[in-house]
C-alpha cells in the first residue's frame, strides 16, 4: 500500500478538509502530542510564486503571535521537500493549526439570513479577535464570511486565515509591494479598493460587510466582475439592510450606517467602539447620524458669509452723513443765515450753536466710518460667499497607460488620479484573461477629473488545448497547467488503477489531453490509485500466467499441486482473486497442476505347472490307475 505522507516526521496527513484559492487543509494525527491537528499547506502550483510564500508565512508569523479563544490557534510551521520524481517540484511550506469542527458562517448565511441577535452574538466574537489582533498590531485585511467558523462544540467563532495580514506598522505602505488589490472583492473597504494605506478601520469595514450579510443573506455590493463591485465601493453608496430585511431593527441599521462610511475617520474608530455599538443596538439604541464635516464646515462658513452681507445691506440706510456746506467761515462755524425780510423770521444767533454744529460734524463723520466698515464686511462677505459657491477649477489629469496590467492595479491606478473608471469585455489573442488592453480615451489623452473612464479588459482567447504533458505529472502540477490556460479543474479528481502510472500521478482527463475546449470548460482528471487489477489467470498455462502478469509489472510465484481433473501445466487458483488489486510491483503466487504419478502396475500371475502327456503302452491302465491314486491320496492329505 502507499505510505501516508508524514511532515516534520511527526505529523501524519489524513483526510482533505479543504480547498482554498492558496492552500488546501488536511486532517492530521500529530505522533508527538496524540491530537488531531489541521494542516494548511501552500498549494504546489502557489508555491512557486515568491510573493505567495510571503504572504503564507507572513500568517504563520502574524498567527502564532496571537493567543485569544476567538482566533484559529497555530501550533507549528515547516516545510514539505520536493518530490525527487518531478524535477519541477519546490518545497511546500504548510502550518499546523487547531482543528476546528463546525461550519463557516458563509456556509450557513448560504441557506438565508441569519437571526438578527445570533448575528450580533457571531459578529461580535469577531469583533473581540479584531480587537485584540489590533493591539498586537495586526491587521486581518481579508475579514469575510469563509474566514470566520463556528464550533459545533459551544457555537463560539474562531477567526482564520491570517494569510494577506500585516503589521500595522507596515500598512502605511500601499496595499501589497507589486500595488495590487489584495483581499476579497466584496468585503473590501474603499481605501483597500484604491490601493491606499489601510490600518484598523479597514477590518471594521469588512466586517460591516460581514454584517450586511449575515443579516441579509447578499453583500452590499455585487456586480459581474471583482472589479466593479470594487468600484462600487469607492463610489456607491451601500442599499440600506432593511431593504433585504424588514425585520432589521433601526438600531441595527444606524451601526451598519456608520460601519459602511466611506471616509475612515467617519467610521468606528476601533473594534471596541463598534462591539459596544452592536450591545447598544440590541438594546435598541440608535447611534446618532453623521453630518459630513466637508459639509459642516461650508454651511457654516457660508452662514458667516450670509450673515456678514445682511449687516451690511442693512446698515447703509440707518444714518447718513451730513452734506458739507460750501460756504465754511474763518473759524469753521458755519454762518449766521439771513431770512428774507418779509418771511416773519428773526436772525438766528447762538454762541453755542457753532461748538454744537462740530459735534453734530464730528458724529457724523463716525456713522459715515461705522457704515463704511459695515459695507466693506458686507462686501467682504458677498466676495467669501460668491467664492465658496463658484464652480470649482477644472483639473485636468493625463490617462496614464494601464495596458497588460491587472484589471484591479488599472482600476487603482485610474481612481488615484480622480478618474471613475469601467470595464468592458473584449476578447484578446495577445493579452492574457483579466489583463488591461487599452483604455477609452487612450492613453495620453487629457481629461477632468471625475470623468468616466473605460478600461477594456482581456477575456483572452475563446478556446484552449489540453496539454499532453497533464499525463503522468502530480494532480497539484496539473491542475496549475489546467488554470493557466483558463480551463477548470473540477473540485473532486476521478482514481483508478494503472500498472505504469505511479501513486498520486494523472492518468488521464476528461476531455482527453490535445482536444480543444472552450475557455472555462471543466476538466475531470483521473489520478492513479498505485494500485494494479489482477485479471482471472485460471485456465491458462502457466507461461501464459507469468506473461500476462510481467505486462502488468507483477512478477509471479509458481506452486505445484498434482490434480487428476485439471490439465496438467495450468493454473487452477491465484493468491490474488481475480480482478482484485495488488500495489504496483507485486507478485501473484500461481497454483499449478501437475499430473498425479501413475498407479503401481499389479502383480505377474504363478506359471501353471503342465500335466504330463501319458503314452499308450502295455502299462497304461496300471500306471493311470496308480497315478491317480497315489494323486488323490497325496493331495487329500
Amino acid at each position: 500500500m502507499p505510505q501516508p505522507v508524514v511532515l516534520s516526521g511527526r505529523y501524519v496527513l489524513g483526510k482533505l478538509l479543504g480547498r482554498g484559492g492558496m492552500a488546501d487543509v488536511f486532517e492530521a494525527q500529530d505522533t508527538r502530542l496524540g491530537r488531531t491537528v489541521a494542516v494548511k499547506m501552500l498549494r504546489a502550483d502557489m508555491a512557486r510564486d515568491r510573493q505567495l510564500r510571503v504572504r503564507f508565512e507572513r500568517e504563520a508569523q502574524a498567527v502564532a503571535a496571537l493567543n485569544h479563544p476567538n482566533i484559529v490557534a497555530v501550533y507549528d510551521t515547516g516545510e514539505r521537500s520536493a518530490d525527487p520524481l518531478n524535477p519541477g517540484s519546490v518545497e511546500v511550506p504548510f502550518m499546523v493549526m487547531e482543528l476546528v469542527i463546525g461550519p463557516t458562517l458563509r456556509e450557513l448565511v448560504r441557506s438565508g439570513p441569519i437571526d438578527q441577535e445570533k448575528a450580533l452574538e457571531y459578529v461580535q466574537g469577531v469583533l473581540s479577535a479584531l480587537e485584540y489582533s489590533h493591539r498586537a498590531g495586526i491587521v486581518h485585511r481579508d475579514i469575510k464570511p469563509a474566514n470566520v467558523m463556528v464550533t459545533e462544540e459551544s457555537g463560539s467563532v474562531k477567526v482564520m486565515d491570517f494569510g494577506i495580514a500585516r503589521a500595522i506598522a507596515e500598512s502605511g505602505a500601499t496595499m501589497t509591494q507589486t500595488q495590487a488589490v489584495v483581499g476579497t472583492a466584496q468585503y473590501l473597504s474603499p481605501e483597500q479598493a484604491q490601493g491606499q494605506s489601510v490600518d484598523a478601520r479597514s477590518d471594521l469595514y469588512s466586517t460591516g460587510c460581514l454584517l450586511y450579510e449575515l443579516l441579509t443573506g447578499r453583500p452590499p455590493f455585487t456586480g459581474e466582475s471583482p472589479v466593479s463591485v470594487a468600484y462600487q465601493h469607492v463610489q456607491v453608496e451601500a442599499p440600506k439592510a432593511q431593504e433585504f430585511n424588514p425585520e432589521i431593527t433601526d438600531a441595527v441599521q444606524s451601526v451598519l450606517d456608520r460601519a459602511l462610511q466611506k471616509d475612515p475617520d467617519r467610521r468606528f474608530q476601533d473594534a471596541g467602539a463598534f462591539r459596544r455599538a452592536l450591545r447598544a443596538a440590541s438594546a435598541g439604541r440608535i447611534l446618532p447620524s453623521l453630518a459630513s464635516a466637508d459639509d459642516d464646515e461650508r454651511t457654516e462658513a457660508m452662514a458667516v458669509a450670509a450673515a456678514a452681507a445682511s449687516v451690511g445691506a442693512y446698515a447703509a440706510p440707518l444714518e447718513a452723513p451730513e452734506p458739507a456746506s460750501p460756504h465754511l467761515g474763518d473759524t469753521g462755524e458755519f454762518p449766521a443765515v439771513e431770512p428774507a425780510a418779509d418771511d416773519g423770521f428773526l436772525p438766528f444767533e447762538d454762541e453755542a450753536d457753532g461748538p454744537e454744529r462740530r459735534r453734530r460734524g464730528h458724529g457724523g463723520w463716525i456713522a459715515f466710518l461705522v457704515v463704511l466698515v459695515l459695507l466693506i464686511l458686507g462686501g467682504g462677505g458677498y466676495w467669501l460667499y460668491s467664492y465658496l459657491n463658484q464652480p470649482p477649477a477644472i483639473v485636468y489629469v493625463s490617462v496614464p497607460n494601464v495596458a497588460n496590467m491587472q484589471d484591479t492595479d488599472a482600476f487603482a491606478r485610474l481612481t488615484q488620479l480622480g478618474l471613475n473608471p469601467e470595464f468592458s469585455q473584449k476578447p484578446s489573442a495577445d493579452v492574457a484573461k483579466g489583463l488591461a488592453i487599452d483604455t477609452i480615451p487612450a492613453a495620453g489623452s487629457q481629461l477632468a477629473k471625475n470623468t468616466k473612464i473605460v478600461i477594456e479588459i482581456s477575456t483572452g482567447p475563446s478556446t484552449a488545448v489540453i496539454p499532453q504533458a497533464i499525463v503522468g505529472n502530480t494532480e497539484a502540477g496539473a491542475r496549475d497547467m489546467l488554470r493557466s490556460i483558463g480551463l477548470v479543474p473540477a473540485d473532486q479528481s476521478k482514481t483508478a488503477n494503472s500498472a505504469t502510472v505511479p501513486y498520486g500521478r494523472v492518468i488521464s482527463a476528461d476531455p482527453a489531453a490535445g482536444q480543444t475546449v472552450a475557455i472555462g470548460s471543466q476538466v475531470v482528471l483521473t489520478v492513479s490509485t498505485g494500485k494494479v487489477a489482477v485479471p482471472d489467470l485460471r485456465g491458462r498455462t502457466a507461461d501464459e500466467a507469468k506473461t500476462a502478469l510481467a505486462d502488468l509489472k507483477l512478477g509471479a510465484q509458481i506452486t505445484q499441486v498434482e490434480s487428476a481433473t485439471a490439465t496438467p501445466g495450468t493454473v487452477t487458483a491465484q493468491s490474488v482473486p481475480p480482478d482484485g488489486t495488488i500495489d504496483q510491483g507485486g507478485t501473484v503466487i500461481l497454483t499449478v497442476a501437475v499430473a498425479p504419478p501413475p498407479p503401481p502396475s499389479p502383480s505377474p500371475s504363478p506359471t501353471p505347472t503342465p500335466t504330463p502327456t501319458p503314452t499308450s503302452n502295455g502299462n497304461g491302465n496300471g500306471n493311470g490307475n496308480g497315478n491317480g491314486n497315489g494323486d488323490a491320496l497325496g493331495l487329500g492329505g
